[in-house]
């Protein structure tokens, strides 16, 4: 992964220097075909799974969820008992995988940190005055140092959209850079929050600026804006995350969040993933789903297919 902005090639090194070299360098990436995005979008929703496949989809769907709550009501009981479900999606069938992480705000990440002992899932934790993101750097590194004390294994942070759509690239450049200098081992997602980026243009080029900048993932929305995760909107993240390995050879993570509810919805995002970006891509450490509620209908879809019946409404957890 991507630890900082030394380990970009010599062709991108001065891309930082000033505002106006990555206004530049920005402005410089192809446009993006909006027309040509939507179709191609749509045109992959529309690919069909058939049974094995989709049973084995559905695992991988589970495998790659952050099970999310950001609520102003959330405790440490609500916590715990997300944890529990985290670790045994079904309490009925040992067969479900884990899910990838449990997702958090930050003062809330050792709870999760001591539920999760001996498990592989990761602790994800808000940060940078999230989901807003009006802060100054100071408060923001205070935030993500205190996530990261607390046992945060990843720090998932929202951009400056105000200082992105104002042009003032590099502010956001350097608050990026500055954030993963005191994640330490802790891996940084970027939220760019397309819902207020307006175009694909823009997208294209918030994707390219964390990725310079050191974004272990790019990540779509922080799911309390609309709209939050589309499938154009992933297309557009997913050919800068191709483009990007192309030309550093760094791989980056991606994260769809906000609105994927469905094991249908799930499932599309799996297709575009693979389509765009290969196989290689489709494994929790490359992809990850940011949802609260798809879990539960992933788990209904997974014992509609295995016993021929649809289970009842007390077949899941409420979360």
């Amino acid at each position: 992964m991507l630890n900082n902005v030394s380990q970009l090639p010599p062709s991108l090194t001065d891309v930082s220097n000033t505002n106006a070299n990555l206004r530049a360098f920005l402005y410089g990436l192809s446009g993006v075909d909006q027309v040509g995005a939507d179709a191609r979008a749509a045109m992959l929703a529309t690919r069909s799974i058939k049974t094995s496949a989709k049973l084995k989809a559905i695992d991988l769907a589970i495998s790659m969820i952050d099970l999310t709550t950001l609520e102003g009501a959330d405790t440490a009981g609500k916590v715990r008992a997300l944890c529990a479900k985290a670790r045994r999606p079904d309490a009925n069938e040992a067969s479900v995988p884990p899910v990838a992480a449990v997702c958090v705000y930050g003062d809330l990440a050792n709870i999760a940190k001591s539920a999760l002992i001996d498990t592989q899932i990761k602790v994800a934790a808000v940060a940078t005055a999230f989901p807003s993101g009006r802060a100054s750097l100071k408060v923001k590194l205070l935030d993500t140092q205190e996530a990261v004390a607390n046992g945060a294994d990843e720090i998932d942070m929202v951009i400056d959209r105000g200082a992105f759509l104002a042009g003032r690239y590099l502010d956001v450049f350097n608050e990026i850079v500055a954030i993963k200098n005191v994640c330490g081992s802790a891996h940084l997602k970027v939220i760019l929050e397309t819902g207020e980026l307006k175009t694909y243009d823009n997208v294209k080029r918030a994707s390219w600026l964390a990725m310079l900048a050191g974004a272990d993932f790019i990540k779509t929305s922080t799911g309390k804006v609309q709209p939050a995760a589309t499938l154009p909107v992933t297309l557009v993240m997913l050919h800068a995350i191709r483009d990007f390995d192309a030309l550093t050879n760094m791989r980056i993570g991606m994260k769809p969040a906000g609105g994927i509810k469905t094991t249908k919805d799930a499932i599309k995002y799996l297709v575009l993933v693979n389509e765009t970006l290969g196989e290689q891509w489709l494994t929790p450490k490359w992809f990850r789903l940011g949802a609260s509620s798809l879990l539960n209908n992933l788990l209904m879809q997974r014992y509609r297919m295995q016993t021929g019946r649809y289970s009842g409404a007390d077949y899941v957890t409420l979360d």
